[in-house]
């Protein structure tokens, strides 16, 4: 009888390397929450007393804490937060008395839209303009363009939103409105006029990062034996750029892209404020005047997972897209590999002989 065993394919190491990581992502997933969870419990101002107002009678300030558990242990509160969360039941807003669940994925899906505004824009962008300074790297235009990026990379979010205010929507412009009152009875691509602005300063501000390193992973590339050898081969230039050098210029671009969206991610809520676009943003700037606790747990906590995702996903993007690392037979080989694949801007300079 054949050994059946030895002829069943095993899954690829990437996918037990995968789903460790995973792991790894959920326990940061639960310290943060729980970080998050003692921090607004040790705000200074109490809840019930924000709600019934400072002048409400001491018995009214009680009632109302025993009501929300205010009044319970701190590991007991945590412990039935954590339950009703793994549930899907993320409480009610102290604030509005409406499911945070609703209130919040209402908000969610508006700061998506303009996540999504931005790296449709960010991405090609970046892309055309690493590849164009890398070509004509030393030259005028990438002087010129490095110093742009660096002005723009060293110009804080609220001043690019800002200075595009008062650049669009001022009285002898008056191109773009400054303030993004959307009707939720329309649909959101019918009001798109109002998501030109708060996309437009999130571009600008993170556009260099991204450009810069996929200059920089294209020079390099650039400059690999491959190409060198391609080349005295008498391969095209384009067809070299466009087949060989980009798809290699790719993989620390993944991992660029990865922090450009985390850092888009605080950068949005900044201009949801700015705007006052009806994101999460606001709902949490709203929800920390009210001492909303319940609402600032659940917007911190889908925030984190959304990084831990963001996460997860480019490192499975950089081992697909690097052979070595696909094709390893066991996760601890990937494990290792990762750690000596260094960014471009953390790899020492080659010793002369």
């Amino acid at each position: 009888m054949p050994d059946t065993c030895r002829n069943t394919p095993r899954p690829p190491a990437w996918l037990s390397w995968f789903v460790g990581r995973l792991g790894y992502g959920l326990l940061t997933a639960w310290v943060i929450s729980l970080v998050v969870f003692i921090a607004t419990q040790a705000l200074p101002s109490d809840p019930a007393r924000v709600i019934l107002g400072p002048d409400a009678p001491l018995e009214s300030i009680l009632t109302l804490q025993r009501q929300l558990g205010l009044d319970r242990p701190l590991l007991e509160q945590y412990l039935h937060w954590l339950g009703q969360t793994l549930e899907g039941d993320l409480g009610q807003s102290l604030d509005s008395s409406a499911p945070v669940a609703d209130v919040l994925f209402a908000r969610l899906g508006y700061t998506l839209a303009l996540l999504a505004g931005v790296i449709a824009l960010v991405v090609p962008a970046a892309l055309l303009l690493g590849v164009t300074l890398a070509l004509r790297r030393d030259s005028r235009l990438d002087r010129w363009g490095l110093s742009l990026l660096i002005f723009l990379k060293a110009t804080p979010g609220f001043l690019l939103a800002i200075g595009l205010v008062l650049l669009f929507s001022m009285p002898h412009m008056d191109l773009l409105p400054a303030v993004s009152i959307l009707d939720p009875q329309l649909a959101l691509w019918r009001q798109l006029q109002f998501l030109v602005l708060p996309v437009l300063a999130l571009s600008l501000s993170a556009l260099p990062y991204l450009t810069r390193m996929v200059r920089a992973a294209m020079i390099e590339a650039l400059e690999s034996d491959y190409v060198i050898a391609a080349r005295l081969r008498g391969i095209p230039e384009w067809r070299i750029v466009w087949r060989h050098t980009l798809a290699n210029a790719l993989v620390p671009a993944v991992q660029g892209l990865a922090l450009t969206l985390r850092t888009l991610i605080g950068g949005a809520l900044l201009a949801e404020v700015v705007f006052s676009y009806p994101g999460i943003g606001t709902a949490l700037n709203s929800a920390i005047q009210m001492r909303d606790l319940p609402m600032i747990q659940a917007i911190v906590l889908v925030i984190t997972l959304g990084v831990v995702l963001i996460n997860l996903l480019a490192d499975l993007a950089t081992v697909l897209l690097t052979p070595k690392l696909r094709t390893a037979r066991r996760a601890g080989l990937i494990r290792r590999n990762r750690r000596g694949l260094q960014p471009w801007w953390r790899r020492s300079a080659p010793k002369a002989p």
